[in-house]
């Protein structure tokens, strides 16, 4: 049981601006903190994993005595991966009265919130959402903290050549972000000096039951790394048909399909010859052996892929917050825009950004599947 409340309804409203004043006008005793995440759907085990990081770093704020005199509380709110679900929540939640934006896990959902916050003048820290159309507007508002996918893709086209991929075909599911991770792989691909070359792509409708279509398609293509940019719950139906087609090549998911969830219902075995490109997880970090503990002990499993991100998403905020020396929403947009690394210990590198709003110096890892489980390969490392 968390000692910070995880306020799923509230009866406050911004009076008579509709969210849209410098200083919201939250009670004088409480800092909100928005997050829209997937809670149902799909993507649900990925809130599973979010919202209690979010949580745990608001417990332990408040239990080192809040922030301004004041203790910090988490507004969920759904947003189902849809962006139509997405932009009606993004305006209940500020009728809610929210200081800063703390959520944002699919690029989809996350995209067409922006003018919205914007416009409210409420700062968003991304913990998850990475798609370069995230700072295509650019909002001065908006923070990520997963870099982009235009640096993941730089990272996976890298490191294809060293698993054995120099014929690659790109597979996407039509979203902002698993295009974003597309379009980036084929301007990496491109670059002097690249050992890849995509030879081939193909498009997959999110939600279908099987991919034999197109895993037929991509067999007859003859290459020799299958690159899908999408998220979990089709990357484990795509790897399933591509087995079954007889394809035995290598296969690598983006950040979005690195997750546990992947082997639902799919025979573990099928996974064989399967990497991904994700952002640090607790897991593989020795030195936050103590925070995954805390972690386990707050939500009552592991710690999976972007819990530390959204942690230190809440340490920005309120850190904002408390060099800013108030609630309103330019300043602590200001705040968060200057931050230095001295300000606040992060769990995810270094605390800064640059000029366009993403975080200083990200780093993405290796993963391969072994035994039907992720762990670190050592190209890495």
């Amino acid at each position: 049981m968390l000692a910070v409340a995880v306020v799923l309804t509230l009866g406050v409203t911004a009076c008579g601006s509709g969210g849209r004043s410098s200083t919201p006008t939250t009670s004088p005793d409480v800092i909100r903190l928005g997050a829209l995440m997937p809670m149902t759907g799909d993507n649900a085990p990925s809130a599973a994993n979010i919202i209690p990081a979010l949580t745990m770093a608001a417990d332990q704020i408040n239990a080192a005595g809040g922030v301004l005199g004041r203790r910090v509380e988490i507004v969920t709110a759904d947003d189902a991966c849809d962006p139509e679900t997405a932009v009606n929540q993004a305006n209940e939640m500020i009728k809610k009265d929210i200081t800063v934006s703390v959520g944002g896990y699919c690029s989809s959902a996350t995209v067409p919130t922006l003018r919205i916050f914007h416009n409210a003048g409420i700062p968003m820290v991304i913990p998850a959402a990475n798609s370069t159309d995230l700072i295509s507007p650019r909002y001065d508002n908006v923070f990520l903290l997963s870099g982009t996918t235009t640096i993941e893709a730089q990272r996976a086209v890298e490191w294809m050549p060293h698993l054995g991929g120099h014929k690659v075909v790109l597979v996407h599911d039509g979203t902002s972000f698993s295009e974003s991770v597309a379009q980036g792989t084929r301007e990496a691909a491109r670059k002097p000096g690249s050992e890849i070359e995509v030879i081939s792509e193909a498009q997959i409708s999110q939600g279908a039951d099987h991919y034999d279509a197109v895993a037929a398609r991509i067999k007859a293509a003859h290459g020799d790394l299958v690159f899908f940019t999408g998220y979990y719950a089709e990357a484990g139906k795509l790897i399933r048909d591509l087995r079954a087609a007889g394809y035995q090549g290598k296969v690598m998911l983006s950040d979005g399909g690195v997750n546990p969830a992947v082997f639902r219902g799919v025979d573990a075995s099928a996974f064989n010859g399967t990497y991904g490109v994700a952002l640090p997880m607790p897991e593989f970090l020795p030195d936050l052996a103590a925070w995954s503990a805390k972690y386990r002990a707050v939500a009552g499993h592991d710690a999976g892929p972007f819990t530390l991100q959204a942690y230190d998403a809440v340490q920005l905020a309120v850190n904002a917050i408390k060099r800013a020396g108030s609630l309103d929403r330019s300043a602590i947009g200001t705040a968060l825009a200057e931050t230095q690394p001295g300000d606040v210990d992060l769990l995810t590198g270094s605390a800064g950004f640059n000029p366009e709003g993403t975080q200083k110096n990200v780093r993405f890892m290796l993963l391969r599947l072994q035994d039907g489980t992720f762990v670190q390969d050592p190209l890495s490392r």
